[in-house]
């Protein structure tokens, strides 16, 4: 049987500990520093046993599942104690700032950078449930710097996973990360901020909640010790997602004000067209 490690018990690291533990049998050695996490974790059976980085050499693949401004430090620590062969791979959602602090490990080549796309607004170990991953997207970045057997095992694992596979610059998917994912995060957590702040009737908030603002305030329920340092770490790309927002935010308050009927309906219609791209549907072309 071989043996994983997964540090970092969250939703995420969780997921995959009890997929990879379902779907190829695997050992799943569990390291967290909040010994909660590891007792929940082992009380759900997400993981079989609690260890330490001084048995990382024992297993065949580690799984940094930590915040994202603690990856490159963790992710080196596993560096320097694994054996030859050991697949380690990160899960964060800000890549750039990881690959720069590897690359000169002399264990780089063990390393691969990767995002799988996939998650819920719940977190810890009581959040990890099987099929997270199925029909996901598992970004890779700088797969050059990866040994290729290490490479081909990671990309065997996610496709165990039932994900599909995409390569891409880290530079490139930090900037695409911030306006599809970690700006929807901001403008669902500034949603609900702006309605407590407005409504002070929380019953009327319950009674008067539609399914749509059920959706889209859904992220907001996210734990804020997770998305604190991925707003740091992608930082430029965010405010520049920003930028854009507020000022789309500042136009249709004017069209509004101004009683722009044909503004709005031009800009909400417009807008219609992401259904397109959400859909899978290539349009005609003329």
């Amino acid at each position: 049987m071989e043996k994983l490690a997964v540090i970092g018990l969250g939703l995420i690291g969780g997921s995959m500990a009890l997929d990879l533990k379902k779907r190829l049998n695997y050992e799943v050695y569990g390291i967290d520093k909040n010994p909660d996490h590891i007792k929940k974790a082992l009380e759900l059976g997400v993981i079989d046993k609690e260890a330490d980085f001084s048995e990382l050499a024992e297993v065949s693949v580690v799984i940094v599942a930590v915040p994202v401004d603690k990856i490159a430090e963790v992710s080196i620590k596993v560096l320097d104690v694994i054996s030859e062969g050991t697949l380690v791979f990160d899960v964060g959602s800000v890549k750039n700032n990881i690959c720069e602090a590897l690359k000169t490990h002399p264990k780089r080549e063990n390393f691969v950078a990767a995002h799988p796309l996939a998650g819920t607004e719940f977190s810890g170990p009581e959040a990890a449930i099987l099929n997270l991953f199925d029909e996901k997207v598992a970004i890779i970045c700088e797969s050059e710097k990866t040994n290729w057997e290490t490479l081909d095992k990671a990309i065997s694992l996610f496709k165990q996973l039932n994900m599909r596979i995409k390569m891409m610059p880290p530079v490139e998917h930090d900037r695409h990360v911030a306006y599809v994912s970690h700006l929807s995060h901001v403008s669902s957590f500034m949603l609900g901020k702006t309605v407590l702040e407005i409504e002070k009737n929380e019953q009327a908030i319950f009674d008067m909640a539609s399914t749509g603002f059920a959706s889209t305030v859904r992220l907001a329920k996210s734990a804020a010790n997770t998305w604190t340092p991925i707003f740091l770490q992608n930082k430029e790309n965010i405010i520049k997602s920003l930028e854009g927002y507020i000022k789309n935010l500042v136009e249709f308050k004017s069209f509004i004000e101004t009683n722009d009927k044909e503004m709005l309906n031009k800009t909400m219609d417009g807008t219609n067209y992401i259904k397109t791209i959400l859909d899978g549907i290539t349009p005609n072309k003329k």
